[in-house]
């Protein structure tokens, strides 16, 4: 790991958290995610199961975790399951836990070798009436492929056909959405490096860069301070590539006259920072960008002050549809008269703002939260509207990281440059 191992009372307050949403007599068992094939024999660099990592502190394959509060016998009411190493992963791979530091990572003390999984489970899971299995319920997600959670399943339903089966999903959502303080620390240090890679950008960028270029300059910054990379895959789109919302080929000149719009952000420990910017690729906005990029941030500032605890998610998108209406009128990109006869079901809107306005961080970059509860002190969502005109071949995002707190909200993204008079100057220094 390129982060020093947070806190692990981090992670035991948190299945101490989640051992209080079990129905007695329940065991709960997750798993380490797949290592996926890139090419041949080679795969993906890994990236663990937000839930394991969230329930143990564990950033390794081949992991498992079981969770039996009411376990008769106390040695097995916590067990991590790891990869063994040997001689020969050690010289191929390279370091791997051993049992001493997944305790003191994880806070759990019975640790065993993964070849010793069924065999513990077996002794323990006839004193259990039901068993908790995780699967990825993010409703932005569909599967294709059965991945390991699912695989599991159909095994343990194989072997144990009797017992009563729960959905740990429900559980984590509501957890995950309420940071602890540890949580938001992590969340500051990845929006720090975010911010650090932003500035570094703001003096690199002039008219005839390439755009990998530009992503080669933000992820420098990014492993220079000990990131483990980018939290998603960077969008850095010059002029019309804007439009594309998830633009990822970065692979075209920035044009004098033209704005870039980025969309970046550092994963650090497993927490991610997702931050949007727009600047002019010579340093200067004309004065139609200018009025543009006002309006985006006007309706930034407004909607950041609806991220308050009891704020419906519909509502807020609703009321941040409102603004953004009165934006594009006030640019001459909507009629008055038009909105006024609109079909409420299909506001006219949505040409020039076709997303949504905020969602979670954390683990995830989407992060898993629930669409129908009220916001609440401990969640921190992003903030980002944008405009994008394609027959000016001008798109717009702001975006900001915003905590809310019993008392209101806090930007943890105020240090970065948003205003219009800062990006000019530091770009021009």
């Amino acid at each position: 790991m390129k982060y020093p191992a947070p806190d692990r009372s981090l992670f035991k307050n948190n299945r101490d958290n989640f051992c209080k949403l079990l129905k007695d007599k329940s065991i709960a068992l997750f798993n380490a995610n797949d290592e996926y094939t890139r090419s041949g024999d080679q795969t993906f660099i890994f990236k663990q199961n937000a839930d394991l990592f969230y329930l143990s502190g564990i950033d390794q394959e081949q992991t498992i975790l079981l969770l039996f509060p009411g376990c008769p016998n106390i040695l097995y009411r916590e067990v991590l399951f790891l990869r063994q190493t040997s001689e020969h992963i050690a010289i191929w791979e390279g370091h791997k836990y051993t049992m001493e530091e997944a305790r003191k990572a994880s806070g759990i003390e019975a640790v065993y070798w993964l070849n010793d999984f069924w065999n513990i489970l077996q002794a323990v899971i006839y004193y259990a009436d039901n068993l908790y299995l995780n699967t990825n319920e993010n409703d932005r997600y569909a599967h294709t492929v059965p991945y390991r959670d699912l695989r599991f399943i159909a095994d343990l339903k194989d072997r144990f056909p009797l017992h009563n089966y729960e959905r740990a999903a429900p559980l984590m959502r509501g957890l995950r959405a309420i940071k602890s303080e540890t949580e938001i620390a992590l969340t500051q240090k990845a929006i720090d490096m975010t911010r650090d890679a932003f500035k570094r950008v703001l003096g690199f960028v002039r008219p005839g860069v390439m755009e990998y270029e530009i992503e080669a300059e933000i992820i420098h910054e990014f492993i220079k301070q000990g990131a483990t990379g980018h939290a998603y895959n960077p969008i850095i789109a010059s002029g019309k590539n804007a439009i594309v919302l998830h633009y990822n080929d970065n692979n075209q000149p920035c044009l004098d006259g033209d704005v870039i719009l980025f969309d970046f952000g550092a994963e650090y420990a497993n927490y991610n920072a997702d931050m949007s910017r727009s600047i002019p690729v010579n340093g200067r906005f004309t004065p139609r960008q200018k009025d543009v990029y006002n309006a985006v941030l006007r309706v930034m500032r407004e909607a950041t002050a609806m991220l308050v605890a009891g704020t419906i998610w519909n509502e807020y998108h609703e009321e941040v549809g409102k603004i953004m209406q009165s934006e594009l009128i006030g640019l001459g990109l909507l009629d008055k008269k038009a909105v006024a006869d609109q079909d409420p079901r299909m506001p006219l809107y949505k040409k020039y703002f076709m997303h949504g306005t905020s969602h979670h961080l954390g683990i995830d970059v989407h992060d898993f939260a629930s669409r129908y509860e009220p916001f609440a002190a401990g969640n921190i969502l992003t903030c980002e509207p944008g405009i994008y005109i394609p027959e000016e071949g001008l798109g717009i995002r702001l975006e900001n990281n915003i905590l809310i707190t019993e008392s209101g909200n806090i930007d943890l993204m105020a240090g970065i440059p948003v205003e219009v008079e800062e990006i000019e100057e530091l770009m021009n220094r």
